[in-house]
């Protein structure tokens, strides 16, 4: 952090840090650099954003000509969350879907068999979870056909899970996600598919959160909230009504101090707790 930097600097460097778009880490770039000190000290951080700047405004120009030319391209973004699987070629990548996944993948032993992302809904505990295999990694990534494109799908996701068949390879897969900006949390497989599911619901900081009705056994499937959501967040989710006429909430679970304990719409939960909302 440079010294002397306002909050409204901090608060512009956390919207760059969390943004997940080139427009949106280039408009955040915009204000970090207004909102930058403008004293001596601060001048090799002012050349530094201007840096990025123009460096994400030639990324959001060759994306939007890449789109412009390929656009039959396209991945929704659907479920509580995305996650994309990465690695060279014959790294498994295309295995590892179909094990965590419905989708069924063309599995080969030839190299980029996969030429554009497939897409599969990872089932864990009735929450959905997109999984996307990337085509293989390659140097300059960015430059090749439709790379452009897949790089802004790997953005825009909340995880990636690396494949790998030797540790050399993964030095490849960082420079090429440094060289385009993409910081994420990642995985590296180690070839158990059942652990990897619970990684990867770990490494989401999500949490499940069950509702049920007075005299009734809880709802399935459970509802995928943010860790930290509190009964007001899940009422939020759920119907507006449990807020605006809220009386009370009982909640059975590890957040709950018995179960079924009274609580109010502050009350942080924790997962696999279930909520049960009673309004006025």
């Amino acid at each position: 952090m440079p010294i002397n930097a306002t909050y409204e600097y901090e608060e512009a460097e956390k919207k760059f840090l969390s943004a997940q778009t080139i427009p949106e880490k280039l408009k955040a770039l915009q204000e970090m650099l207004t909102k930058a000190p403008s004293h001596k000290g601060a001048e090799k951080l002012r050349k530094s954003i201007k840096e990025r700047i123009k460096k994400y405004k030639d990324l959001a120009s060759k994306e939007k000509r890449t789109k412009k030319g390929s656009s039959f391209l396209s991945v929704k973004k659907e479920g509580a969350a995305r996650v994309c699987i990465i690695g060279l070629t014959n790294t498994g990548k295309s295995t590892l879907l179909s094990k965590i996944t419905n989708a069924k993948p063309m599995i080969s032993n030839i190299g980029y068999a996969t030429k554009l992302p497939e897409i599969g809904m990872m089932d864990y505990y009735g929450i959905k979870i997109q999984i996307v295999e990337i085509p293989a990694i390659t140097k300059n990534f960015n430059g090749t056909k439709h790379g452009s494109f897949f790089i802004s799908v790997i953005r825009e996701s909340d995880l990636l899970v690396i494949t790998l068949n030797k540790k050399e390879e993964f030095e490849l897969i960082k420079k090429e996600l440094k060289e385009n900006d993409v910081n994420k949390r990642f995985i590296i497989y180690d070839g158990d598919s059942e652990s990897l599911k619970k990684d990867i619901w770990k490494s989401l900081n999500l949490i499940k959160i069950y509702t049920k009705q007075p005299g009734k056994e809880k709802e399935y499937p459970p509802i995928a909230m943010k860790k930290d959501s509190t009964v007001k967040d899940v009422g939020m989710e759920v119907h507006k009504d449990f807020v605006k006429k809220f009386d009370y909430a009982r909640v059975w679970g590890g957040s709950a101090k018995h179960d079924g304990s009274r609580v109010g719409l502050n009350h942080r939960l924790i997962d696999d707790d279930v909520v049960e909302f009673h309004i006025k």
